[in-house]
C-alpha cells in the first residue's frame, strides 16, 4: 500500500530509510538528531524510521518470549525432545548457509529495504496500519 505525497523523497532520505531497516539504531539516531536540531522529518522518513523501530522491538519481544517459553518447556521430558528437533530443523543451514528462519527474515528485510530505496512505503500487515494511524495527518 503506497500513500500519495506531493514530492518524492530525496536520495539521503531513501538511504536513511533503507539503513534503518538494516540497523534500526541508525534511524533512531537520525530521528534524535533531527529532534535536537528542531527539524521536522518528512513523512516518508518518519514512516520508515518508526516502522523499522517497531519491527525491531516486536522481533526482540518475540525472540525473548520464545526463548523463555522454550526454557520453561524444556523441563518437560517429551516436549524437550520435540522442541529440540523442531529447533534443529528450523536452524539448520539449507540454502547458501541460511536456515529457514534466517532466509525468511532476510527476504523480509530485503523487501523493506528495496521499497525504501525506490521511495515507496512498504506495507507490513498490522504494523503499517499502526504506524499510519499514529502518524495520521502527517502522511
Amino acid at each position: 500500500m503506497s500513500y500519495i505525497r506531493n514530492t518524492s523523497p530525496s536520495v539521503l532520505e531513501r538511504l536513511v530509510a533503507a539503513a534503518s531497516y538494516i540497523m534500526p539504531l541508525i534511524g533512531l539516531a537520525f530521528f534524535i538528531i533531527a529532534y535536537l536540531m528542531k527539524k521536522d522529518l518528512r513523512p516518508f522518513l518518519k514512516y520508515h524510521i518508526f516502522q523499522s523501530i517497531f519491527i525491531a522491538f516486536a522481533l526482540w519481544l518475540l525472540i525473548t518470549g520464545l526463548g523463555y517459553a522454550m526454557n520453561l518447556l524444556s523441563y518437560i521430558p517429551i516436549l524437550k525432545n520435540i522442541l529440540g528437533m523442531i529447533t534443529f530443523f528450523l536452524n539448520t543451514p539449507l540454502l547458501l548457509g541460511f536456515s529457514i528462519i534466517t532466509l525468511i527474515y532476510t527476504l523480509f528485510v530485503l523487501y523493506l529495504v528495496i521499497s525504501a530505496i525506490f521511495g515507496k512505503d512498504s506495507y507490513v500487515p498490522w504494523v503499517s496500519d499502526i504506524i499510519k494511524e499514529n502518524l495520521r495527518g502527517q502522511l
